[in-house]
């Protein structure tokens, strides 16, 4: 995928979750929990879902 697609940061409604690009329109949107490697999975679906 290309750079723009990579992990991210979120704003907004979802500040303080990041965001991943399965495919160009296949999102996964997660938190990390402090610095433990606990990974609480938020949300996935098509951007038109989730936005």
């Amino acid at each position: 995928l290309p750079q723009k697609y990579l992990d991210h940061p979120l704003t907004g409604n979802y500040a303080g979750h990041r965001e991943c690009h399965i495919t160009p329109d296949w999102l996964l949107i997660y938190k990390i929990e402090k610095d433990i490697l606990i990974l609480s999975l938020t949300r996935t679906g098509t951007h038109s879902d989730l936005f």
